[in-house]
C-alpha cells in the first residue's frame, strides 16, 4: 500500500505545482523591450560613477584616496600631484588633484563604499548600465571616461520619480 499512497502523494505535487505555474500565464506581463522601449531604474540605482566638477569646471576631487581605501575590492587607483599656480589656475579646487584616477570595473562591485568616503562628495554612482565590452582591458575607465563633463551618458534609461510605481519582480500585482 505504500507504493500507491506515494503514487497518490506525488500525483498531488505535480498538480499543485502546475496549478502555481498555470495561474502565472493569464497575467500581464512585466517585459520591457530593450532598447526600443528605455529601461526604468530606481532613483538610487548604482551605475557608473561619475567625477564631478564645481561650478567653476574645476575637479571637486583632492585626491585623499578615502574612496581607494574604502573600497572592499581595490578598483581605485590614484595618482596625486600638487598644483603650486595660484586658484584661478588650478585644475582642481585645492592645491592637490587627482592626475591618475583609474577604476577597474572587472573588479568593481558597486557597494557605493567610495561614494559614502569622499569627504569632498567628487564621486558619485550615474546611471549608466551599459558597460559591456569585448575586451577585459576596455573595463579599466580613466578619469577622462569618469568625468561628468566627458562621460557620454546611455539615452536607454529613465529615473523613475520619487511618487511613481516602478515594476519590480517583487512588486505585488
Amino acid at each position: 500500500m505504500s507504493i500507491i499512497t506515494d503514487v497518490i502523494d506525488s500525483t498531488r505535487a505535480i498538480i499543485k505545482g502546475m496549478s502555481v505555474t498555470l495561474s502565472y500565464i493569464p497575467r500581464t506581463k512585466q517585459t520591457v523591450q530593450y532598447p526600443e522601449e528605455p529601461v526604468t531604474v530606481q532613483p538610487r540605482y548604482r551605475g557608473q560613477h561619475l567625477l564631478h566638477v564645481d561650478e567653476n569646471g574645476k575637479e571637486k576631487c583632492v585626491a585623499c584616496f578615502l574612496c581607494a581605501a574604502a573600497c572592499p575590492s581595490e578598483c581605485i587607483y590614484i595618482i596625486a600631484k600638487d598644483d603650486p599656480r595660484i586658484a584661478a589656475e588650478r585644475i582642481g579646487v585645492d592645491e592637490r588633484y587627482a592626475e591618475v584616477y583609474n577604476i577597474d570595473y572587472g573588479r568593481c562591485i558597486f557597494c557605493g563604499y567610495c561614494v559614502e568616503a569622499c569627504p569632498k562628495d567628487a564621486i558619485t554612482h550615474g546611471y549608466n548600465f551599459e558597460l559591456s565590452v569585448y575586451n577585459r582591458a576596455d573595463l579599466l575607465k580613466k578619469k577622462d571616461d569618469l568625468l561628468i563633463t566627458k562621460q557620454v551618458q546611455s539615452k536607454n534609461y529613465r529615473v523613475a520619480s520619487s511618487h511613481e510605481d516602478v515594476d519590480s519582480e517583487y512588486k505585488e500585482v
